[in-house]
């Protein structure tokens, strides 16, 4: 039975419009139109379609089991049929498949297979949407806001994918204008029956570090390494990075000429503070370093917790290592693993003559 130029054409059009692969077109009408016959003819016997693009033509083939006598109500076929159809080599109990004539796959069964073809077509796609994505959580993807009312984001992210970002993965206070183009954290892919639901991420620390391995060239060519980030969206996030290389100073690497590179990336995350921390192997130096920019005087393990230390300050520092609200200690407390206690150190001073005066006063008493 033939196709018909028009036929094969609007495959064609398929797959450049929906950039399906034409074998997956193909395998995927043949497959609807097994189905078709099936259902138009009350057949629950094994099928299976051929279409020949080239030619335009499609065969409908039908499994049948080679007998001495064949019976009218099963698919079998007789061993001088089977030889006479080419299967010179057929003996009695084989299967082999045998051509039926296309005429009977009349106008009801082709407007049946056009709706089957459209379901599969359209499941093919979705399958396909839903590999590309799958293969990418954790990437930095590209996107346009095309729909924010009700906490509900909708972002586009090519001409035939759409994103939803979660009223929990927006940044507090920021705003989605409808076609203002933003960066995004590939959060999760998962498939459902309305296709593949692609979830998206303004707040995970990844956006952060995919955001700094694509403005800072030493992270992405690993000479600088991201060792650890925490943060709270929108407000503020502390980057732990180390040098591989002892010529390169890993923060200013990061901050950039005049700061533009973090400069750049704060932009991007509705002007949330970046501050970047050299990491240490040693614990209390580390924890010193994450406290910053407070200026730390010295960091005492806590003898009566596990893993909680003391961090001693200047007066002038108390409020700062804190920070608003207590942000900075407790940024830098998830940054590094540790409880800290922050202190204020006392400053040392030159006893006066009325604390010697005292010191003797006492010990003629004692």
């Amino acid at each position: 039975m033939l196709l018909g130029r028009d036929f094969m054409r609007a495959v064609r059009q398929i797959e450049q419009e929906k950039g399906l692969p034409m074998n997956l077109i193909i395998s995927s009408l043949e497959a609807a139109l097994v189905s078709a016959y099936k259902k138009y003819k009350g057949s629950s016997r094994d099928m299976k379609v051929e279409i020949d693009p080239a030619g335009e033509g499609v065969s409908v083939y039908e499994l049948r089991k080679v007998a001495e006598q064949p019976s009218e109500n099963a698919p079998e076929i007789s061993l001088e049929a089977a030889r006479r159809l080419g299967h010179d080599d057929a003996k009695i109990g084989d299967e082999i498949w045998v051509e039926i004539a296309p005429e009977e796959f009349g106008r009801i069964a082709a407007q049946t297979a056009r709706q089957v073809i459209i379901q599969r077509l359209r499941d093919a796609e979705r399958q396909i949407v839903y590999d590309e994505f799958a293969d990418r959580v954790g990437d930095l993807v590209t996107g346009i806001v095309f729909k924010s009312e009700d906490s509900q984001v909708l972002v586009r992210i090519n001409d035939r994918v759409d994103a939803m970002l979660p009223p929990e993965e927006c940044i507090p206070g920021e705003k989605y204008q409808p076609g203002g183009r933003m960066k995004f954290y590939l959060l999760n892919v998962r498939q459902t029956t309305r296709g593949p639901r692609i979830v998206l991420s303004r707040t995970h620390p990844g956006l952060v570090k995919r955001l700094m391995e694509l403005e800072i060239p030493e992270i992405k060519e690993g000479v600088v390494e991201i060792k650890g980030i925490v943060r709270e969206a929108g407000a503020r996030s502390k980057v732990a990075v180390a040098s591989l290389d002892p010529n390169v100073d890993p923060v200013g690497a990061c901050v950039g000429n005049k700061g533009q590179r973090i400069k750049s990336i704060s932009e991007e995350l509705a002007g949330e503070r970046l501050d970047i921390v050299v990491w240490s192997n040693n614990p209390l130096q580390f924890i010193k370093n994450a406290l910053s920019p407070a200026k730390v005087v010295k960091v005492e393990p806590n003898l009566e917790q596990d893993k909680a230390v003391h961090a001693y300050v200047r007066p002038d520092h108390h409020s700062l290592a804190i920070g608003k609200g207590g942000q900075n200690v407790r940024l830098a407390a998830k940054l590094t693993g540790w409880k800290i206690d922050i202190k204020a150190l006392e400053p040392e001073r030159m006893p006066t003559l009325h604390d010697l005066f005292a010191d003797i006063i006492k010990k003629g008493n004692d």
